[in-house]
């Protein structure tokens, strides 16, 4: 079994801190900073092998060099955006695999947010780091890429099995979910989905991880029919 962690960090992203038991091996995904990503390793007695990330923006990135200083990790990353993620050692891309002893997460290319983002997908756990693609309740921005790109990630997530855990990067569940409501009034899952949500922050609660299951009743992004749609919900989303 892998163990994860959440570590909050910056106004609103969470780091993702994996561990194997059987092997010793500890990864990173996505260090926006060093020091509580070090400092929830040490406490648990953790030593960081390697660090993933999904795409070059710096609150993705930031940890990096200080992580891979302190530990001598092996830092894998997106092959198209080596050129913006100076601490790369293995360039990835669409079909490699990774590993974390035995347990092998396979790459996916899902660009739109980033010209060349990826996810990582270890399917036999059911685990899915999606960085900034997919978000409980809503989509990554279009920064580098286009609506049909983002489409098709979304059509890809949607088809994985239910019990996928998904694992994003922000909390932006209760901006998303508000925006869902607008678009989906007489949605009762994710009215419901809501409610919950709601009581979790008022309790400072996490929302993420999520399930492809749960993004599939209520997620508006992933339940967009064509990319048409999509591209209006983006708009729409975007204009606030």
């Amino acid at each position: 079994m892998l163990e994860i962690v959440r570590i909050p960090v910056l106004s609103d992203n969470y780091v993702w801190l994996m561990h194997d038991a059987a092997s010793g091996d500890t990864v990173v995904v996505d260090p926006a900073v060093a020091e509580p990503v070090l400092a929830a390793a040490a406490d648990r007695g953790w030593t960081i092998g390697q660090i993933w990330n999904t795409h070059w923006h710096p609150d993705h990135v930031g940890g990096n060099a200080a992580i891979k200083a302190a530990t001598g990790c092996i830092v894998t990353g997106p092959a198209a955006e080596a050129e913006k993620i100076g601490t790369l050692d293995r360039l990835v891309g669409e079909g490699d695999s990774v590993r974390i002893g035995d347990h092998v997460a396979q790459v996916m290319a899902v660009p739109a947010h980033t010209a060349g983002h990826i996810a990582y997908h270890l399917a036999d756990d059911r685990i899915l780091f999606v960085g900034d693609t997919l978000f409980a309740m809503g989509c990554g921005r279009l920064f580098e890429g286009t609506a049909a790109q983002m489409f098709a990630n979304m059509q890809r997530f949607a088809a994985l099995p239910d019990d996928t855990v998904v694992y994003c990067a922000h909390e932006y569940t209760q901006s998303n979910g508000r925006f869902a409501l607008r678009i989906e009034p007489d949605n009762a899952a994710i009215a419901a989905r809501m409610a919950q949500v709601d009581a979790a922050r008022a309790r400072g609660e996490a929302t993420v991880p999520t399930t492809i299951a749960l993004e599939r009743d209520t997620n508006v992004f992933l339940r967009a029919r064509d990319v048409a749609e999509l591209a209006a919900r983006r708009t729409a989303k975007d204009a606030g």
